[in-house]
């Protein structure tokens, strides 16, 4: 349902109260009085069971009773009654709940009894409900205070979200007394219906909305929530406390990917992949929000500071350390030119201590310097109250030189500490969009979360390069290897059997041959070659090293045999209930080379998770590694690289030459690829995989296997919260001409034959698919157009590749509404391209794909000129009518489609069974 019937809890034009009462201490009174006092702006209803009147309000005995239509219901009575409250708001038509009463499924299996009954009206009456068990919503720009919350904060572009009531309340009271605006105020409680996700993509459409912030204890739908998030990130900043950072939660687990992935740590990496920036405090979510809502966002982490006192500055250098910014390394011409500005005993170097006696002046010109070193992304400039230096007009210089000059392009903090005398100095940067703070760190804090959310975007805009990776690899084999291993009530499998699973995926594998005896094992080294490692193969005995059952580099018969009867000893000594199957024989790799890990675990709220970090061993005593989710492309996976420490290993240390990273990238988007196809992965480790200049192995490899997935139905891809690239929509069709295209869905991989594309158009093709004459199209559109959600808009190609050289020839794009229930269409070909028969046979095919979707209608809005689409539009069924002098729109209903369908379809068949009778 997503945003819909939303507008009747955000913008109600009439609301009833139920359990309003005069009975102070009471929340329907508190409710009623807020209605009263703030001066709501719409009509307001009060339901009492018992009274007529409450404080000489008329009073209704139900919700039913009252005389004229009601957008929101605020609930305010006994947590039994409810569902009956409920049931009565959805006969009288009422879209919009929230449910303020406590009693649910917090209190146990009664209260959870009774939020299932609500969710059963919920459904029957498509209503949605916020709540229950929360403080309610405040709209300021509308007078709409719906909590038991006295004061109201004033109008501003903010929209918050909390999990906590009681935290909530405290940040409403914190916000009043900062004089901090709200758009709006939600507390979401128990979420049995509106949840994270759709308050973002109804905030993300909101105009009074600018930012969003987020207290999160946990999430409902995790789908939902990264879909709407990624999808507004770009345009609004998301920023997010999240709550239990440091809870022990990785439980006992197979595989060194499953002990070091922390749910926390998970999040940290959906928020990443989403666009959204994590804040340590609830004082950072509002710092972060002004200075993203007013500053340019810092192009790198590269920071000068400026400071009259050596300390703050040591303070300020300190704490962007800890959070790994970078002190700018001034240019050369900067480094000139301070030093013609400063007494020659100034700090030669960043951070630049401009010493005590620094007037307004001094402070401009250096300030002026480092706006033009291109080595500088942004600047805090800190101020100590000093004698001779007047706060005020250090500040209205500063302001001077930001305002005349073009340097909109860097991050400008400011941290004048102390009072009295800076108060004034604060105002002034306050007034002219220049963030300000009472001490260095906090703004340290500030540009760091402000670049982080610069690098989460890049994420979305950056474009990946191809890959050569195979998205359809054979999977009856891999099943056969999973069902064989749930047959046998084992979740682990075998180092065989998991190197097996691998290979179908085209990965790199130490050959390995099992021996079950000594004499195989002598037989199979000296048929691979010696040096060899042997090792313990039994589904019981995970880590093989912690058994003892690793023998590395053998070169003899006699070591063999000695190394084989070592191993059987130990796997016996260390797990008496183990099945011994023998051990595995393979080659000793002794390359100069470097060894990661590549590692998965299925996280119960957002699917399978990625890690990759440094391997081996010590992999849990070193914990070098990061996470990323699936599904991951070359961009994604450099970026989990560079994350890393050992990122700068592979690309060379000392004299041991770089690692193959092109390599790397693709072996990990082939792993990406595993997991999407195969939920009933659990945990995965192959490490360590050994890599070199030229080639890399899968020394080892641990798969677990969730036995309760290998025999059951899953809808495609519903274990993950990113849909990945759908490959069903894959289709071949011929031109009129005789040449063959690829139908298929666009890819973030595809920017480059966009632009080609693009290229391609004439003005008028241009003017009939944007409504305006566009020359040029930036990067960052590109990047809009071609990495999509596929979950929220479907956008199919037709790729020509002749003799090597891959064209695009036109788009069609569907773009969804939040619901998925109807969407816009539009469609363009190059005008070379013209004439072939594509846009008929493009609209079709995404009219097919819609219907696949689920989708129930479509429809587009075109210049009224546009006389060959209105004529395609008319001839595939649209009804087309107009909106005004300057647009037509044509609507497709998809259902009704579908029934004529199958409609016909049933028609066709009983006049096949008619025919039939009659022959008989």
């Amino acid at each position: 349902m997503v945003t819909l019937n939303l507008d009747k809890i955000f913008k109600p034009k009439s609301v009833a109260i139920i359990g309003a009462s005069d009975e102070e201490g009471t929340v329907g009174y508190a409710l009623l009085k807020n209605f009263i006092e703030h001066g709501f702006e719409g009509k307001v209803y009060l339901v009492n069971i018992r009274k007529p009147e409450v404080l000489g309000l008329k009073a209704y005995q139900s919700v039913d009773q009252i005389p004229e239509p009601v957008d929101l219901a605020v609930i305010a009575t006994p947590a039994k009654t409810v569902p009956d409250v409920v049931e009565q708001c959805g006969k009288a038509s009422v879209k919009g709940i929230i449910i303020i009463s406590a009693g649910f499924k917090e209190v146990g299996p009664e209260g959870k009894a009774l939020e299932d009954k609500i969710q059963e009206i919920k459904q029957k009456y498509g209503l949605r409900i916020i709540g229950p068990n929360c403080l309610g919503i405040i709209r300021p720009s509308i007078r709409l205070n719906a909590t038991f919350i006295s004061k109201t904060p004033k109008p501003g572009n903010i929209a918050f979200i909390s999990q906590s009531g009681a935290l909530g309340s405290a940040i409403l009271d914190w916000a009043i007394h900062e004089n901090i605006g709200f758009s709006n105020f939600v507390s979401v409680g128990s979420m049995i219906d509106v949840d994270f996700g759709d308050l973002i993509d109804y905030f993300g459409t909101d105009p009074k909305t600018r930012s969003v912030l987020m207290y999160i204890e946990g999430l409902t739908d995790s789908r939902k929530f990264m879909s709407a998030a990624r999808h507004f990130a770009r345009t609004k900043p998301i920023i997010v406390v999240k709550a239990g950072k440091y809870s022990e939660s990785a439980k006992a687990a197979a595989s060194h990917t499953g002990s070091l992935t922390g749910e926390d740590m998970v999040y940290d990496a959906a928020f990443k992949r989403a666009g959204i920036v994590r804040v340590d405090e609830i004082s950072d979510l509002f710092n972060c929000a002004e200075a993203l809502g007013i500053q340019p966002m810092p192009k790198g982490p590269n920071l000068a500071i400026i400071t009259n006192a050596g300390g703050p500055g040591v303070m300020a250098t300190d704490a962007l350390i800890a959070k790994e910014g970078k002190l700018a390394k001034l240019s050369q011409k900067t480094m000139e030119t301070i030093d013609s500005i400063l007494p020659h005993y100034w700090s030669k170097g960043n951070p630049i201590d401009i010493l005590g006696d620094a007037k307004a002046e001094r402070y401009k010109a250096v300030v002026e310097a480092c706006l033009n070193d291109e080595n500088v992304d942004g600047i805090l400039i800190i101020y100590t109250p000093q004698a001779v230096a007047e706060p005020v007009e250090i500040a209205k210089a500063i302001v001077e030189l930001y305002k005349n000059r073009d340097y909109h392009n860097k991050t400008i903090l400011t941290s004048f500490m102390g009072h009295g005398a800076v108060e004034e100095a604060n105002r002034i940067f306050t007034e002219n969009s220049i963030p300000t703070y009472s001490t260095p760190e906090q703004a340290i804090k500030t540009y760091i979360y402000m670049h982080q959310y610069k690098r989460n975007l890049e994420l979305i805009y950056e474009t990946p390069e191809e890959l050569p990776v195979d998205v359809a690899p054979p999977k009856r084999p891999i099943m056969a290897i999973l069902r064989n291993a749930a047959i046998e009530n084992r979740e682990l499998l075998t180092e065989a059997e998991s190197k097996t699973l691998l290979e179908y995926y085209n990965f790199p594998v130490a050959k390995v041959c099992v021996a079950a005896t000594a004499d195989e094992a002598v037989a199979f080294a000296s048929q691979i070659g010696y040096p060899v490692v042997l090792k313990i193969l039994s589904p019981q005995i995970a880590h093989k090293t912690d058994a003892g059952g690793v023998v590395l580099d053998i070169n003899t018969d006699a070591e063999v045999r000695q190394a084989f009867e070592q191993i059987i000893r130990n796997a016996k000594k260390y797990d008496p209930k183990a099945s011994i199957l023998g051990v595995t024989v393979q080659p000793m790799i002794k390359k100069r080379g470097y060894e990661v890990i590549i590692g998965a675990k299925t996280d119960s709220l957002f699917g399978p998770v990625i890690l990759f970090g440094m391997g081996g061993v010590e992999v849990e005593l070193f914990k070098d590694f990061s996470l990323g989710l699936p599904p991951l492309n070359q961009t994604l996976v450099r970026r989990m690289m560079e994350e890393t420490k050992v990122y700068e290993l592979l690309k060379g240390y000392r004299n041991v030459p770089p690692a193959n990273i092109k390599l790397l990238e693709e072996i990990i988007v082939r792993f990406s690829q595993l997991l999407i196809d195969f939920p009933q992965l659990k945990e995965v480790d192959i490490n360590p995989l050994f890599i070199d200049q030229k080639e890399a192995y899968a020394i080892d490899a641990r798969i677990v296997v969730d036995n309760k997935r290998v025999f059951e139905k899953f809808e495609p891809h519903q274990h993950l919260v990113i849909s990945p690239y759908p490959k069903k929509y894959e289709t071949l069709w011929k031109l009129r001409d005789g040449r063959t295209v690829l139908l298929r869905p666009i890819k973030p991989e595809d920017e480059p034959l966009w632009l080609e594309m693009f290229q391609n158009f004439s003005e008028e093709s241009i003017r009939y698919r944007f409504f305006q004459i566009i020359k040029d199209t930036p990067h960052e559109v590109r990047v809009r157009y071609c990495n999509i959600d596929y979950d929220r808009e479907i956008a199919i190609v037709p790729e020509l590749n002749e003799n090597g050289q891959r064209k695009i020839l036109g788009v069609v794009r569907v773009s969804l509404e939040p619901d998925r229930k109807s969407g816009e269409i539009a469609f363009i070909i190059a005008d070379p391209w013209q004439g072939l028969g594509l846009g008929t046979k493009m609209v079709d095919y995404v009219i097919e794909i819609c219907k696949d979707m689920g989708v129930e209608t479509i429809y587009a809005i075109m210049l009224p000129d546009n006389y060959r689409a209105i004529s395609l539009m008319k001839k595939m069924g649209f009804n087309v009518r107009d909106l005004d002098d300057s647009t037509v729109k044509a609507t497709l209903n998809l259902k009704e489609e579908q029934f004529k369908s199958q409609g016909q379809t049933q028609l066709k068949h009983e006049e096949q069974k008619e025919t039939e009778a009659m022959d008989t």
